[in-house]
């Protein structure tokens, strides 16, 4: 056993003083206690200690083109660009690009990482030897850096609604039903034993894929489900004239969506689709630097909570990699909408950055398929120690610790990161 203390820790009862974890050697959390001096052989931690927080949605190549589209334009005209960066990629670029990206997700404070991933053949759309060549090298990635990894292979056939045919610079995304179904087999035979890794599916979007097609993957497919849905007012109106219906209203009515499910974005939606949303035990992935970099718009995040619906948070275009600043810019974003301050607290929780916190742990959880959270028994070893000897921290105690991290220290706040029962992250080595 591995023995771990802190003065302050937060536990899912809340933060509590005094705090010991062991650890075993396969990485799981086998005690807590609380209220207890520190005892000799225990390794002293030089702050708070907290959950490491899941990343929902990730697109880690795009790590590789930051900062090269800050110009006039779209997101139409931003995809344009990244379809071109995507075309010079091989295997071993996605390899280098990931154990970086990865590597700044820990230092961020984020644990565990639910990659939606799309590139999967040579760019003319040829298959690699390796069918999962490049599923492979983001996994192998993700396990030499330390940290987890739920990956989402992507279902990709069409390029809008009506099934219209893949454009030139999307062959190396697209598959039919057969090959993909062949991808998830493999996928899940190779990492079934490995606790650092889950397998689920992602349905691009519905303009990416038919009804049948949908049907025919979701009837042969485990684990979590990801989408992405209503980013765009295009591509909403899109969908209406396909169909007549919105994205959200069409997927909630034709498909059965539960709490396996991750709708990523869902930007754009009436109050009726948030209502069948929190219904439903579907989590939000909510990615709210990249939602303002690319000019999404802001979710409805106050009616939403206030529903109890589920949440998380993603870094997705990877134009930033810090969960404090998700959780600040999705509460300033209701700020600025609704002119008012601590728009995403509770009656029963006045703290936003405990609140949001808490909330976006446990859906990120759920959204990457993973059972418990949290410094908790039976949880795998995941978290965050941050900078006790910072000034920003200096007597701060409870929710103003999570507050301050959120909304002042971010990233330069996080000293010392745990995936698995294993230092990934230590100060000295930053």
């Amino acid at each position: 056993m591995n023995t771990l203390f802190a003065k302050n820790a937060l536990l899912p009862t809340g933060w509590h003083r005094d705090v010991s974890v062991e650890i075993d050697e396969q990485g799981v959390i086998r005690k807590v206690t609380t209220n207890r001096p520190w005892e000799a052989g225990a390794e002293r931690l030089n702050g708070p200690m907290i959950p490491g927080m899941p990343n929902v949605h990730s697109h880690v190549w795009q790590r590789g083109f930051v900062g090269r589209t800050e110009v006039r334009g779209d997101f139409w005209a931003w995809r344009d660009t990244m379809y071109r960066y995507a075309q010079g990629l091989d295997p071993e670029d996605l390899y280098v690009i990931a154990t970086q990206t990865y590597g700044d997700m820990l230092k961020a404070g984020y644990t565990w990482v639910g990659e939606f991933h799309y590139l999967h053949h040579t760019p003319n759309g040829s298959p690699y030897d390796n069918p999962a060549e490049m599923s492979e090298q983001v996994i192998q990635a993700a396990l030499d850096v330390g940290i987890g990894i739920t990956l989402l292979p992507v279902l990709y056939k069409y390029s809008n609604f009506g099934s219209q045919p893949a454009e030139p610079e999307q062959q190396r995304f697209v598959h039919d039903a057969d090959g993909f179904l062949r991808l998830l087999d493999a996928l899940h035979s190779k990492y079934a034993n490995n606790p650092q890794v889950r397998i689920g599916c992602a349905p691009h979007s519905l303009r990416a894929v038919d009804p049948h097609l949908l049907s025919d993957v979701l009837a042969n497919a485990a684990g979590p489900k990801h989408i992405h849905i209503a980013e765009q007012p295009k591509e909403v109106a899109d969908c209406i004239a396909w169909c007549g219906k919105r994205p959200v209203e069409w997927l909630m009515g034709n498909i059965a969506v539960d709490s396996d499910w991750c709708l990523v974005h869902a930007t754009h939606v009436h109050i009726a689709e948030l209502e069948s949303i929190a219904a439903s035990g579907a989590v939000v992935g909510l990615c709210p630097t990249t939602e303002a970099n690319l000019g999404d718009g802001i979710f409805s995040a106050e009616r939403f909570f206030q529903l109890g619906g589920n949440f998380a948070i993603g870094s997705d275009s990877q134009v930033s990699i810090d969960p404090a600043e998700e959780l600040r810019l999705l509460e300033y974003g209701q700020r600025l909408t609704h002119h008012r301050r601590g728009i995403l607290a509770s009656e029963n929780q006045p703290s936003v950055g405990e609140h949001t916190f808490s909330r976006s742990l446990a859906g990120g959880m759920r959204a990457l398929g993973r059972a418990r959270q949290g410094i908790a028994v039976g949880a795998s070893a995941d978290l965050i120690v941050l900078d006790g000897n910072s000034p920003l921290l200096n007597d701060k105690q409870g929710h103003e610790i999570l507050d301050t991290w959120i909304f002042s220290g971010g990233s330069s706040l996080v000293t010392d990161v745990m995936t698995h029962g294993q230092w990934r992250v230590r100060k000295n080595d930053r």
